[in-house]
């Protein structure tokens, strides 16, 4: 072999034998040894890995397995895949079995058409082809039937209209009608003892044979926490929606249920149930009295606002827009005694004269989302109200235009809402299992002193209410309790258990001390002391 070394570097003789030099041993040694390939996994110990699952085989008859982790959702998507193929069964099918079953599915729609003719019959529909309808021959009665025939009893479709035919709209008159005359009759029975007393009276009259005296002043008696049920009723079939105390003397309660059905109940003497008003197809979603007590609303899912009498049972006219109605407020002030707002599902709140079912009197159209509450404030000259969409805003009656609004991130819906007696502020409802405070005069502003916890609303529209005098803030809850709060200083009194399910409507009564009636969806009213 040529020595390389004593010619001059890129001089060396043509025929010299070229060598290449070996490589160093470290660079063809595996740097790793058995120890540290038995070594364990590096990383952190998994915690729901024990000794056994570590000492399981992985290899299996059939190959070998190993352990995964797949999301709900990627296996169903590979799942429904695999379905639309055939399922499991198409591998073990041969191509004339597949073939024979994508032939049997083509069969059954009509003819995909010509690509020359653009309309008209045999024109082009490629794929999106109908599929064939049943053939059926009519049979006379006592007809008989060959031995591979049978009977099948068909009902007839309904008219068809082909695509591409221009259909007019009805008119929101008429959809209106239509609605008002599906409804159907309204209905009233009365289940009292006697419908009027030895005096000619009817159960609208306020008692004066107690111990109580019901006319006086709203709020002029101290209030109490209730300690003990005193009395139940379990007329409703389904959960209730909404209860309401006759205006200032209390001496009727009036329910709302998803039963479809409005009632009305005597608080004293023999707490019987006095009457059933019927008329709605679907649930209710709140009721209100007027100021007077002598007419009374229910809104319904069916989309339909209707005012009753209160003594007779009678339906004195309906309202809809077509939309569903969430919540609805008559006015306070008896100088618009004759109007009421309601709540809608499609972002308004309209406002409706009772002299005029037929006519929207105005309409406040600036939330994003449903409706949730309504309220008056400032002596019945404004109101406020909240949405699905997480805000408040604030209004001068009559006026379309809102003079508040507050929107802030960390804000939730507010789902119901409870005006505390002095007129300063206004309780909700926040979703976020917690009541806010806002105050009810010009600014309207958040109360950042009061928040109100420990109780849970998730998910449903829990109701809440303050006592007569101001002093307590009760509450509903999820879980079945009723929960009660010093309105000055926040800090819960009360707790107890009042139903097996949810507890959604609370309402204080307007003239006695500690009497309180709670609702929920086990379809039970009970009455505390």
């Amino acid at each position: 072999m040529a020595d390389f070394g004593e010619y001059p570097p890129n001089m060396a003789p043509q025929d010299a034998l070229i060598v290449r030099e070996q490589a160093e041993p470290d660079h063809a040694v595996v740097p790793y040894s058995a120890e540290d390939l038995s070594r364990p996994k590096a990383g952190p110990l998994n915690p729901f890995k024990d000794e056994n699952n570590i000492l399981k085989r992985k290899s299996v008859p059939t190959g070998h397995a190993e352990e995964t982790f797949l999301s709900e959702h990627t296996f169903r998507s590979k799942h429904r895949a695999i379905e639309r193929r055939g399922g499991p069964e198409r591998e073990y099918q041969t191509n004339a079995e597949q073939k024979a079953e994508a032939a049997r599915i083509r069969a059954g729609r009509e003819s995909k058409g010509s690509a020359t003719i653009a309309e008209g019959p045999g024109s082009y529909v490629g794929p999106w082809a109908r599929y064939k309808k049943a053939e059926y021959e009519v049979v006379a009665d006592g007809e008989e039937l060959a031995s591979d025939e049978e009977y099948e009893i068909v009902e007839e479709e309904e008219d068809v209209v082909e695509s591409g035919t221009i259909v007019k709209a009805p008119t929101k008159a008429l959809e209106r009608r239509k609605e008002a005359e599906e409804m159907g009759d309204e209905t009233t029975t009365f289940h009292g003892s006697a419908e009027y007393d030895y005096q000619g009276r009817t159960y609208m009259h306020v008692p004066q044979d107690l111990d109580i005296d019901l006319r006086k002043e709203v709020g002029s008696v101290t209030n109490f926490i209730p300690k003990q049920q005193i009395h139940s009723w379990k007329n409703h079939s389904k959960a209730i929606t909404a209860l309401r105390f006759f205006p200032s003397s209390g001496h009727l309660l009036l329910s709302a249920s998803a039963d479809t059905t409005v009632k009305i109940f005597d608080v004293y003497h023999e707490r019987e149930l006095l009457r059933t008003y019927s008329g709605h197809s679907k649930a209710i979603s709140d009721i209100c009295f007027n100021t007077s007590g002598t007419q009374f609303l229910s809104s319904s899912y069916d989309r339909m606002i209707k005012l009753w009498d209160t003594e007779k049972g009678v339906c004195v006219s309906k309202f809809t827009t077509g939309k569903t109605p969430h919540v609805i407020k008559f006015n306070p002030d008896p100088e618009h005694a004759n109007e009421f707002l309601a709540g809608m599902s499609d972002k308004k709140i309209v406002q409706f004269d009772i002299r005029t079912p037929n006519e929207v009197v105005q309409e406040y159209d600036h939330h994003l989302a449903a409706i949730n509450t309504i309220t008056f404030v400032d002596e019945n000259r404004r109101f406020m109200t909240t949405s699905d969409d997480k805000s408040l805003r604030a209004w001068d009656y009559n006026i379309p235009v809102p003079i508040k609004y507050i929107a802030e991130p960390d804000m939730y819906p507010m789902t119901r809402a409870a005006p505390h007696p002095s007129g300063k502020y206004v309780a909700y409802q926040s979703s976020d299992n917690q009541i806010l405070v806002y105050g009810a005069n010009d600014k309207f502003r958040q109360n950042r002193k009061k928040s109100y916890r420990g109780h849970n609303n998730a998910g449903l529209g829990i109701d809440l209410d303050c006592s007569p005098d101001g002093q307590f803030l009760a509450s509903g809850d999820s879980g079945g309790y009723v929960c009660f709060w010093d309105w000055k200083t926040c800090k819960m009194y009360h707790k107890f258990k009042a139903g097996n399910q949810a507890v959604t409507t609370v309402k204080w009564h307007p003239q006695e001390t500690s009497k309180v009636v709670t609702a929920g969806l086990d379809g039970e009213i009970r009455y505390w002391d």
